[in-house]
């Protein structure tokens, strides 16, 4: 499968043919050349599932494939970092989803992106960032891992900015780069502790022995040194991931071109720290701790992005923490798995990739919807479903498929992670039910909000979108559509070994009900035009306010790097730079000038005036001696 190593190098040969020669080609030309470098990548990540999981399996589990791998930097006999690809059942199943849904992106780019300033360059940041998600996922090594972790985050950077003249955008761009580059720190620091005592960044050591038994009775702080180095790496995971509270980059994210949102937002950059996670699951359950703490973050996260979600107005936004909520779903699945129970493992996973299609086709639906009425708020929509019936069809398909309504792929998948938390305890499958039934109610607001309800008033008449923009929407619905019917468990668990999804029902009766629940009451409020939802905000005046401000989290952040760090700690220290450190040396030049000025006479070149200084010093050595 040596023909794997195109897949990763292509969409790096589209950034540079469209970053150095764009400029040249029309915008149909340079569209077209990235839309079929990419479709060329997916049919060869497609080729690849089907040959790799058409293989037969060696003691019950399918093959770990590394069919590219060379040396770049040695340090030790065992310490060397390599530059490879490794296929196995999630880096597979993930270059089937990253491909998909980048795929679409591209192909509905083509209508969303058309005549806009900077069309080749949008296309060449495309390829960027598509090679840079494909090389982090493929990753032979933890540090190779990180390399392209890094390149993600540059590139995602490129995109949200992508809008350079507007300063929202640009501010928003610098938030998101800021805030994973502090989250990415921890993770460096947790792979330097890890690969300092394992002697390995290499995952197959890694997972397949005891990585952390050469940190066993280490401790720090009254920790394990394994859960420091575990900890910090979950912390760069969290901050890809948007987990609270690294979180507050995501929604100032939507300030990027709607494609971007689904792009970054569905299956690509903040599922990478769940990936993470995943690729080290075997390490994780070496520490139980660190497991339950990303249980703990990962479900407080959920139901805080769920709650802010039901009162936001604009509509990427209310996606935007709809897509924290359910990434925080997958991390509590995998915080409440174990080596012994690997459901919440298999049911991650499922969820990653039901989530990329019903999530990326959200997204674009509400490109479709922008691009319609030109607005991103709420207020400016309604009674769009006569206007827009394919945007609505497929719309709707989606919603119903996160509020896990069968036949839908999101209820299949979302079943399996409620079992998994009820499996762990019934806390936090209750919690995790609760969650879910406000995602049901928020995202039917949502809907309701567009298609239903008090129709806008428009300077021009809403109308479908172009061909390239819904045909990869009805693709998309189609796939949200029958996912839930692949059956996942017999390709990627956390053993290896295959497991046989089965609904449990009394779990899938108590979520179906409470998601039927949360629709009811969106459906009450929000169908047709009435005051109802006025008088609930303002009987719940504080909780509303507080939620639409996102919990003031932000305010916070901004409390604690202005006020305390810049103003507080920085400005003194900047000050003491300035006039004592600066203000030290500026004395000892402008001593060394003066002195030197007063004394430049004494370098004349005029020998009268030396021999009148000698004649002088001599004398004064005289009469020093003489009265001495």
């Amino acid at each position: 499968m040596e023909y794997s190593l195109i897949i990763l190098l292509l969409p790096m040969v589209m950034f540079l043919v469209l970053g150095l020669f764009g400029h040249k080609m029309s915008h149909r030309v340079a569209g077209l050349l990235g839309t079929t470098g990419l479709a060329v990548i997916t049919a060869l990540a497609y080729t690849a599932a089907v040959q790799y999981f058409s293989m037969p399996r060696i003691d019950g589990k399918f093959a770990t494939l590394i069919p590219v791998n060379f040396e770049w930097l040695r340090f030790t006999d065992a310490l060397h970092i390599d530059l490879g690809i490794l296929l196995d059942p999630i880096s597979v199943m993930m270059l089937v989803v990253i491909t998909t849904v980048s795929l679409m992106v591209h192909i509905y780019s083509m209508g969303y992106m058309h005549g806009e300033v900077g069309f080749q360059r949008y296309f060449a940041f495309l390829s960027l960032f598509s090679f840079s998600m494909l090389g982090l996922v493929v990753a032979t090594n933890i540090f190779q891992m990180y390399i392209f972790w890094e390149l993600v985050g540059a590139s995602s950077y490129l995109l949200i900015g992508f809008y350079y003249t507007k300063p929202s955008a640009v501010s928003a761009s610098k938030k998101a780069f800021i805030v994973t580059r502090f989250a990415d720190l921890g993770f460096l620091i947790g792979i330097l502790i890890l690969s300092y005592f394992a002697q390995t960044f290499d995952f197959n050591t890694l997972t397949t022995g005891n990585a952390l038994s050469s940190m066993a009775g280490k401790t720090f702080m009254g920790l394990s040194v394994g859960v420091w180095a575990m900890s910090l790496i979950f912390m760069g995971g969290a901050g890809k991931s948007a987990m609270f509270p690294l979180h507050i980059w995501l929604p100032d994210a939507m300030e990027g071109p709607t494609p971007v949102s689904a792009l970054i937002h569905a299956a690509t950059m903040v599922v990478a720290g769940v990936y993470l996670v995943a690729r080290l699951f075997p390490v994780y359950c070496q520490v139980p701790e660190v497991l339950d703490l990303i249980t703990y973050v990962g479900a407080f996260t959920a139901l805080y992005a769920a709650v802010v979600a039901c009162v936001q107005t604009d509509i990427k936004r209310v996606l935007a923490f709809s897509t924290i909520s359910q990434i925080a779903f997958m991390m509590v699945a995998l915080g409440v798995a174990s080596a012994d129970h690997g459901l919440g493992y298999m049911a991650s996973m499922f969820h990653l990739f039901t989530h990329a299609m019903f999530k990326a086709l959200l997204f674009l639906g509400a490109g479709a919807i922008i691009h319609a009425v030109h607005s991103n708020e709420m207020s400016h929509m309604g009674g769009l479903r006569k206007y827009m019936p394919v945007t609505h069809i497929t719309f709707l398909i989606a919603c119903l498929a996160i509020a896990g309504i069968p036949p839908f792929s999101g209820f299949f998948s979302k079943d399996e992670i409620l079992a998994a938390t009820f499996q762990k305890s019934a806390f936090w499958g209750i919690w995790m039910t609760v969650v879910a039934g406000l995602t049901a109610f928020y995202m039917f607001r949502l809907y309701y909000n567009i298609f239903w309800g008090k129709e806008a008033n428009h300077e021009h008449t809403p109308h479908e979108a172009p061909k390239s923009m819904y045909l990869p929407l009805i693709f998309l619905a189609l796939v949200t559509c029958l996912a839930g019917f692949i059956p996942f468990g017999e390709f990627v668990t956390s053993d290896g070994l295959p497991y046989h999804i089965h609904i449990e029902m009394s779990v899938a009766v108590t979520s179906v009900v409470v998601a039927l629940i949360g629709i009811a009451i969106a459906t009450w409020l929000y169908k047709n035009p009435n005051d109802k939802p006025a008088r609930m905000a303002t009987a719940m005046s504080g909780l509303y306010k507080w939620a639409y401000h996102r919990f003031y989290i932000d305010e916070v952040y901004q409390f604690i790097t202005h006020k305390i760090i810049f103003n507080g700690i920085c400005s003194p220290i900047a000050w003491f730079d300035r006039h004592v450190v600066d203000g030290t040396m500026n004395m000892f030049a402008w001593l060394t000038q003066t002195v030197s000025y007063k004394i430049r006479g004494l370098q004349s070149g005029q020998l009268q005036s030396y021999a009148w200084i000698f004649l002088m010093g001599a004398l004064v050595i005289a009469l020093l001696v003489i009265c001495l």
